[in-house]
């Protein structure tokens, strides 16, 4: 069951937000209800589920109602109508005493802006939320100590917001949000004040965070290069509707419209693809088959490559001519005798970094695993295939 479930949620601001509904379900547009009426769409008819653990990044341009669809998920905004069910339960049901539990023990926030008092040091600032829960003063300061180091800020616990840059003021919120330890992080435009080498630092900072934490994150940018780097999912809105979910390749290789496809045109396939989205299953897998055995499995496939693994992980490529070679020479009784080192790559790698490699290997590349097992190959021609646009694209 999805941690996170919005079903069908729609937000019109302004008087009378029933009339307007009415017209926008008969077919009317945003621009044609707010010249009708005044009412402002928010969000129409937006139904999305995220996982626990995942990265989800909402992202679209101003306007979107990608801030308003955030919102909603710790109620600072209710719908005008629709569901919204957080680990089973309808949150638009909870009492005002149920909503402040919520807030204070389910989720954290992290503001574009930063949000942090101005008349607190970063120690105090960090250890807020514990404050307001009733924590003693010693165990939220212990705690809040822990989550400066884990930032990076050790050594600027007593000192005040104005005298930190954006960048550290930001790690500062970052810090705030999850010293609280909540299951669910939402974080609004959180980096899209920094400037570009800083706001790549946080990204990174994130990114360790999260593979050590598993927190449920929902991310609003509207910046796609920041989307498709950080998101393990991508919800691209467009005037309030939802116009594709998919991961950071689904998005790139399959747009589902035309918005979407404007939107990846222009994007730098090589850098953000890695080669686990690309790779192909091997064409043949050997592992301690006899040099006969072994050839007669590759003329059974008609494969003229092998790809030779064993209980020590991977071993090499043999080719149906070294293996008859072999036979002919009686060189030795099994498969992995004779398998030839081969250029491999991580999973994880991105194209860009696979491009060369694939580029002067007489083989597919083995894409092998951090413990040594043998997960798919990668030949040039698939990188190129890839990287090559289509001419949908190319057109749009």
């Amino acid at each position: 069951m999805p941690l996170i479930d919005v079903r069908n949620v729609t937000k019109i601001f302004g008087a009378r937000p029933e009339r307007a509904l009415a017209r926008l379900k008969a077919g009317a547009g945003k621009e044609a209800i707010l010249a009708e009426s005044g009412n402002t769409v928010g969000l129409y008819d937006v139904s999305l589920s995220i996982e626990r653990g995942e990265i989800f990044v909402v992202m679209g341009l101003s306007g979107s109602g990608k801030s308003t669809l955030i919102r909603h998920l710790n109620r600072l905004i209710d719908p005008t109508e629709g569901e919204i069910v957080i680990d089973g339960n309808d949150i638009l049901k909870l009492s005002i005493r149920e909503l402040e539990a919520f807030r204070r023990q389910k989720t954290g926030m992290v503001f574009q802006r930063f949000g942090l008092f101005p008349h607190r040091t970063v120690l105090q600032n960090v250890a807020y939320g514990l404050e307001v829960r009733g924590e003693p003063r010693a165990k939220r300061h212990a705690r809040a100590a822990e989550w400066v180091a884990t930032v990076g800020l050790s050594g600027y616990e007593d000192q005040y917001p104005a005298q930190l840059s954006g960048g550290m003021q930001q790690r500062v919120g970052l810090a705030r949000a999850l010293c609280t330890d909540p299951e669910i992080l939402l974080m609004d435009e959180a980096f899209s004040a920094l400037d570009p080498l800083i706001r790549g630092q946080m990204q990174d900072q994130l990114i360790d965070l999260q593979s050590r934490l598993r927190k449920t994150i929902v991310f609003i940018t509207h910046d796609l290069d920041e989307a498709l780097r950080l998101g393990d999912r991508i919800a691209i809105l467009k005037d309030g509707s939802l116009s594709q979910i998919g991961t950071p390749a689904e998005i790139l290789l399959s747009p589902a419209d035309d918005y979407v496809r404007a939107f990846v045109k222009d994007v730098n396939r090589a850098r953000v693809l890695t080669v686990e989205t690309v790779m192909k299953p091997p064409p043949l897998r050997l592992t301690d088959e006899t040099l006969e055995q072994a050839l007669a499995e590759m003329q059974r496939q008609g494969a003229e490559i092998g790809y030779v693994v064993n209980a020590r992980g991977y071993r090499g490529v043999v080719t149906r001519d070294s293996v008859n070679a072999a036979i002919a020479s009686r060189a030795g009784p099994t498969v992995d005798e004779i398998a030839v080192g081969a250029p491999s790559i991580a999973p994880g790698a991105s194209l860009a970094e696979a491009l060369p490699a694939t580029l002067s290997s007489t083989y597919p590349l083995a894409v092998i695993s951090r413990d040594g097992s043998l997960e798919g190959t990668l030949s040039a021609a698939q990188v190129g295939e890839i990287l090559t646009p289509s001419k949908d694209l190319e057109a749009a």
